[in-house]
């Protein structure tokens, strides 16, 4: 239970819905013994007064003593169903209580974990799979709930009626109370044993299916590739193969409980039996009525569903148990990355690397070392390489979407991870290598970072970006739906839609990560004439791998193996006739070939 401590956060907040709650089960159980009393009192009376109604046989009295019984037997009947109807009544004020609460309480957890997603650094991320974070958020969660909940209620009204029906037992007769309830300590050991199998087997299930929900994200993402390499029969077989394995944890599971629930009802039947012998043992001595038998019987077949619930609610338990243990392993997740400080502040843009160097935390990749550069405030600075030498990891640095190993990284002169992170980021134009478009329309898109819109920007924004033509092409315009990911547009209108998203915000500093990859040159050339306005007092950050779309920038700084091996102009580049040369009579001498 120690993992499900967590919440009792939540019950405190919710105490005023728990403990009417609580107090409304006392109540409902209280009118759920009373029947099994009016009921012995009913059945005393018609055995002991039948003898009195046949010695009136034949005389006028016995019709008398008829409408006597009759309406004694209605008054009887009648209080049993008010009882009946009183419990209904309250255990709907139960429901009404301590299920709301438990709907209020997922709420919160649902918020709180997301909220916590939110913090968390960039290579939480990498480390784990979107199928998992969802099945936490989602299906965990939802586990808990029925803990909070159904399981919690439950298992006050079990213990509540449990010590309601003793107390009558044991008031009416000690020894047939004791024989009675002779079979629940062997119940209780039952469960003891049983409940280690469930939790176990409740966690491999969790497991299992965060690994189902993983593949079937990753399958629908890829839908594309895996169409058009004719894998779909392979993905079907390898779904099997996860469901199967699913399956199989769900029936170990299911196996254990099948076993439990005979063996609860066989002790309650034994109960029962005990209860006749033992009670009519009990009559013959006259030591209770009939009635008491009566009596008794009712309440072992009232134990009968807590008993029998009591495996259920085992079962929520320790699945709760075993949800809230992995909800617990992400709450507990610390941020890398954290905002030291609390003041936002403006930036002018000016940007210095001093003896970087930065390892990926989770892969061990050693990305940049020791690189030193240095950005005045509205400079317009190109990064050209090979692919995986380094340059996009300068461009999550700047956003500090990862801290460095060593050196430093000073915007206007102070650290970066002394400024304000949302205030920093919020003044900061990202244009990344993979393009992420939400299932929004293209307006909404475009205005992703602004927390209000002035009419016209979201048009000028799309113009600067040379996507304003292709989408008033579209029926719906600046409406049209995108699909997810961005289904919907060509790869060069997803990375144009993506730089109008950027220079909306008209930010301080603008990073563009080989966002002009997926366009042609005459549209490059067009994209980089327009946002020549755009760019004026902003600090750039270009990162490409063609030559052409950097050749105009004030300084480019061509990075190898993690290193910057040239920096310069252009033109200086060119007359050193070095790395930068190679790649540029490269790139020149493919294009002729095309």
């Amino acid at each position: 239970m120690k993992n499900l401590a967590y919440l009792n956060k939540f019950f405190y907040k919710y105490r005023w819905r728990l403990l009417p709650g609580i107090i409304f089960v006392i109540i409902s159980n209280l009118f759920a013994v009373l029947p099994a009393k009016v009921i012995r009192i009913a059945f005393d009376l018609v055995n002991e007064n039948i003898s009195t109604f046949r010695l009136f046989n034949g005389f006028e009295r016995q019709d008398m003593l008829n409408e006597v019984f009759n309406y004694s037997l209605l008054l009887f009947g009648g209080a049993v169903l008010m009882l009946a109807l009183l419990r209904g009544i309250f255990l709907f004020f139960m429901r009404q209580t301590i299920i709301l609460m438990s709907r209020h309480i997922e709420y919160d957890l649902k918020n709180e974990i997301y909220n916590h997603y939110q913090q968390l650094s960039m290579a939480f991320y990498r480390r784990n799979n979107t199928g998992d974070l969802m099945n936490r958020v989602t299906e965990d969660v939802s586990r808990v709930r029925m803990y909070i909940g159904p399981a919690i209620m439950y298992t006050i009204n079990t213990i509540v009626l449990f010590l309601l029906i003793i107390w009558a037992m044991v008031s009416v007769n000690l020894k047939l109370a004791i024989f009675s309830l002779l079979p629940l300590p062997i119940l209780a050991i039952t469960i003891y044993y049983v409940n280690t199998m469930i939790n176990l087997r409740s966690e491999k299930i969790q497991q299992q299916l965060s690994n189902l929900s993983s593949f079937v994200q990753e399958t629908f993402s890829g839908i594309r590739v895996i169409k058009a390499y004719v894998r779909e029969d392979d993905m079907r077989k390898k779904f099997a193969v996860e469901s199967e394995n699913y399956k199989s944890n769900s029936m170990a599971l299911v196996q254990v409980q099948a076993l439990f629930f005979p063996i609860m009802l066989l002790l309650v039947g034994l109960s029962t039996i005990i209860t006749v012998y033992i009670g009519g043992i009990e009559v013959i001595n006259g030591t209770i009525t009939s009635g008491n038998i009566a009596e008794f019987i009712i309440y072992v077949t009232q134990l009968t569903f807590p008993i029998t619930s009591l495996g259920w609610v085992t079962s929520l338990i320790q699945r709760a148990a075993a949800s809230q243990k992995r909800i617990n392993e992400f709450l507990n997740t610390q941020p890398e990355v954290v905002s030291k400080s609390d003041n936002p502040e403006k930036i002018i843009g000016g940007i210095e690397f001093k003896n970087v160097s930065f390892t990926y935390p989770d892969t061990g990749i050693k990305a940049i070392q020791n690189i030193s550069f240095k950005v005045q405030p509205g400079e317009f600075v190109a990064i050209i390489g090979r692919t995986g030498s380094g340059k996009s990891t300068i461009a999550n640095l700047l956003l500090r979407m990862y801290d460095i190993d060593s050196g430093e990284i000073t915007v206007d002169g102070k650290e970066l991870n002394s400024l304000n992170l949302s205030s920093y980021r919020s003044q900061v134009g990202f244009v990344p290598q993979e393009v992420f478009l939400f299932s929004e329309t293209i307006r909404n898109n475009i205005a992703f970072g602004l927390d209000t819109l002035s009419p016209g920007k979201v048009e000028e924004a799309a113009k600067s970006a040379a996507v304003y033509q292709n989408i008033m092409n579209f029926e719906k315009g600046f409406e049209t739906y995108i699909g997810e990911r961005g289904i919907t547009l060509s790869g060069g209108q997803k990375q144009r839609v993506s730089i109008a998203r950027a220079i909306i915000k008209e930010p301080k500093i603008l990073i563009f990560d080989d966002c002009l990859s997926a366009v042609d040159t005459k549209t490059e050339e067009e994209i980089l004439s327009n946002m020549s306005s755009v760019m004026s007092n902003k600090t750039t950050i270009l990162i490409a791998h063609r030559v052409s779309t950097i050749n105009n920038a004030d300084r480019i700084l061509v990075i190898d193996n993690g290193k910057i091996t040239e920096q310069g102009t252009h033109d200086d580049l060119m007359k050193r006739k070095g790395a930068y040369f190679e790649l540029y009579e490269k790139q020149l001498l493919e294009e002729q070939e095309v």
